[in-house]
């Protein structure tokens, strides 16, 4: 599995972080074996396509994995249930992409 196949999912949230867009879904349906709770998915401006994704994954006694995934494959970092909640879900992410895209310098924006 490198990036998650998505059928539908509604936005949650969109920020602007240096020259990337970063969305983030809910109410995921997808065709894949795993049960989504939030996808963050992060697209170079002008891109419509994410090269970056960050899931937080349904497991078992209400955990979650977090998994990040790009192009050259995807790799379950930590599971907790604070990635079952939003905020920490999103805060936890907006990090593993500040480290991986290398946005120290850089603040994200909420737009939505």
């Amino acid at each position: 599995m490198s990036f998650p196949t998505i059928t539908t999912a509604i936005p949650l949230r969109r920020y602007q972080y240096g020259e990337f867009v970063v969305t983030v879904l809910g109410d995921i349906e997808s065709p894949d074996a795993v049960r989504y709770r939030y996808v963050l998915a992060v697209a170079q401006e002008g891109n419509p396509r994410p090269g970056l994704f960050v899931s937080a994954e349904r497991g078992t006694d209400g955990v979650c994995d977090l998994r990040v995934s790009m192009a050259d494959g995807s790799q379950v970092l930590d599971s907790s249930p604070a990635f079952c909640d939003l905020e920490l879900f999103v805060k936890e992410a907006l990090q593993i992409v500040s480290t991986l895209l290398n946005l120290s310098d850089e603040m994200p924006h909420r737009l939505m």
